[in-house]
């Protein structure tokens, strides 16, 4: 790596073959030929747009929203390089050269996922150490067995709607849901704020929502969550995070808990998803499916490293002009990581099964994901249930006719269509069997494993039918 001065000698000359990944700004050639991570080609077959990106190198010129230029690092080294080297690339948004002078609109659908925001993701040094440790401490205080019945407790709910039916589709009425029930046990949060939430996170995440009118919704509904607690607090995270002694403003309150509902919600909801059509597609699991034997680890392993639920992200900015593995990064100007490209990057040999959890889905380096210990849990627990529940389950159209949702940052399907026998749902008792309480003192196991447990397709839920079910579901909550 070499920092470049303006006028420096080492700036390549325009066109260098040997620089093929050399930007050279709004008109450079490196730019007419960005591949684009936004449109239908894309979100079909992500591994092809990836092996024409390595034919720059490591680092290749993207579009990620229509006018929105980035560069993309594919490269599993220079990967880490960039997540584990602050003293060259920030996190704040602040320095994307692109958004303050007016050259990427405001309205752009990207922005909401990128914008600054005063919060743990999108800040370096001692203010990174403050509001993470507000959070890594909040978070270390949920019991992981509370959690496990939060999430059987809200899986159970889901599956007594469609069991009797027969069919469902997995992504809208069950991975799209639960990890907002839980978020919502979690973090003391009511119904009511919680339509405003998923409505609010769904359309920042959808390529096609408005994004502007999704972040000011969201927006108001984290602002009604910390005035709730501010006024009633309890023994949940939101309550814990109040109590820090980072002693967070209401505003840094309320951008914590965006950022923790936004990693705690879509790529949750993806994971689950992505894990339930790799064990029911895939012949290699079958075998363990009709032996009893769920091989639920090994399914999120692999997920975690071919279709991890935040493809690309972890945005960062260099610090100055500099020179990566041959390519020229200009400071502020986005540098994406693809989380997704590195993890199959052709210079990895070995199989990748089996608990090797060298991926780099949680990202690494100080901005390593807080909670993926937790985030983990969830999504073991929601597909044993499934399967526990439903083990006859099967995709109702064939693999290659599921459809993957647009968007450069996400790896998440449309829809999950499946069917199975109808099953009997048993008669409500008062007390829900996975209700528990959370355990409000330090919880020194909160990192361990989660224990190994045992007809045509149905329209695709959009974000209209996730919200239908998040009123439905609301409904239910308060007539408990």
């Amino acid at each position: 790596m070499t920092t470049l001065q303006p006028g420096s000698d080492a700036v390549p000359p325009p066109g260098c073959p040997a620089h093929a990944g050399h930007r050279e700004g709004p008109a450079g050639p490196a730019l007419r030929t960005a591949e684009s991570l936004y449109g239908p080609e894309f979100a079909a077959d992500p591994a092809a747009v990836y092996a024409r990106l390595r034919r720059y190198g490591s680092i290749a010129p993207v579009e990620i929203a229509p006018g929105v230029h980035a560069s993309l690092v594919t490269g599993y080294e220079t990967a880490l390089e960039v997540l584990r080297s602050p003293e060259r690339f920030s996190k704040d948004p602040r320095r994307w050269r692109g958004l303050a002078d007016g050259t990427v609109p405001a309205d752009s659908p990207v922005v909401p996922m990128m914008m600054y925001r005063p919060n743990a993701l999108w800040t370096d040094g001692d203010e990174h150490a403050r509001l993470r440790g507000a959070i890594t401490d909040s978070l270390s205080r949920v019991d992981p067995n509370a959690l496990r019945g939060y999430v059987e407790h809200g899986a159970d709910t889901l599956i007594d709607r469609f069991g009797p039916k027969g069919r469902a589709d997995l992504l809208g009425e069950y991975g799209a849901i639960l990890p907002l029930l839980v978020f919502n046990q979690l973090f003391g949060c009511p119904p009511e704020t919680g339509d405003k939430l998923v409505e609010g996170m769904s359309g920042i995440f959808d390529a096609n929502a408005d994004s502007e009118k999704a972040n000011a919704v969201l927006a108001e509904g984290v602002a009604e969550l910390v005035a709730l607690k501010r006024e009633r607090p309890g023994a949940d995270v939101t309550s814990w995070l109040m109590a820090h002694p980072a002693r967070l403003t209401d505003e840094e309150m309320m951008h914590q808990l965006v950022v923790l509902m936004g990693a705690g919600t879509e790529p949750q909801q993806n994971l689950i998803c992505n894990g339930l059509r790799l064990l029911l597609s895939d012949d290699r699991f079958g075998g363990d499916l009709a032996g009893g034997s769920l091989p639920v680890e090994d399914a999120l392993d692999e997920v975690l490293w071919t279709d991890p639920p935040m493809a690309n992200y972890a945005v960062h900015y260099p610090l100055h002009d500099l020179e990566l593995d041959g390519t020229l990064l200009r400071e502020g100007e986005p540098i994406l990581v693809s989380l997704a490209a590195a993890n199959t990057d052709p210079a990895l040999a070995g199989d990748r099964r089996g608990g090797n959890r060298a991926h780099l889905a949680w990202s690494a380096g100080a901005h390593t994901c807080p909670a993926k210990s937790p985030a983990r849990l969830i999504a073991a627990v929601a597909v044993e249930k499934l399967l526990d529940r439903l083990p006859d389950t099967e995709l109702a159209v064939g693999v290659g006719r599921l459809e993957w949702r647009q968007g450069p940052f996400h790896r998440a399907l449309v829809a999950l269509p499946v069917r199975f026998p109808p099953i009997t749902v048993p008669v409500a008792t008062d007390e829900p069997s996975g209700a528990s309480t959370w355990n409000t003192n330090p919880a020194p196991s909160s990192s361990t494993s989660p224990a190994q447990t045992s007809t045509e397709r149905e329209p695709a839920y959009g974000n209209g039918g996730r919200q239908r079910w998040w009123n439905s579901l609301a409904r239910w909550w308060r007539g408990q």
